[in-house]
């Protein structure tokens, strides 16, 4: 990556994951951008979750639907917001795309609910409401399809 300064909360890179240990996401894959701007403009590392495209994978609270023509990437993924590491800028490739307002609205939810910061009754709210949009989602995703 060029201008590591220019790195913004809710931009999707490549990113170089590797080495790993077990369920760990590894190899070169998208990553979301979800460390704050301040810590992105002056720190040498970010903050970022994985995203895969192995839309088969179990979706969990914590699991984002992207449409690939929505942000840049190939296929369409899942941002996996229990997946979430610290990296060296150096580790990032180039800028595929940006989620916008509502999308990172999501991601703010699923990270709540990984790191347990919200209350129960909101978990669960937001659990229902993330089901509503996965539904959404494959039922598009079926429609364009056919």
């Amino acid at each position: 990556m060029n201008d590591m300064n220019t790195v913004r909360r809710g931009d999707i890179y490549y990113a170089d994951l590797s080495p790993v240990v077990g369920s760990e996401q590894g190899g070169l894959r998208p990553v979301l951008i979800i460390q704050n701007d301040i810590g992105n403009r002056y720190s040498p590392t970010v903050i970022a979750a994985a995203i895969t495209s192995r839309m088969s994978k179990t979706h969990l609270p914590t699991h984002i639907d992207v449409f690939a023509d929505r942000v840049g990437l190939a296929k369409d993924s899942v941002i996996l917001l229990e997946q979430i590491r610290t990296l060296d800028k150096r580790r990032l490739r180039e800028k595929m795309g940006h989620l916008d307002e509502g999308m990172m609205n999501e991601v703010n939810t699923a990270i709540a609910i990984s790191f347990g910061l919200g209350n129960p009754e909101q978990d669960a709210a937001a659990r229902a409401a993330m089901q509503q949009t996965h539904a959404r989602f494959i039922a598009a995703s079926d429609h364009s399809a056919q």
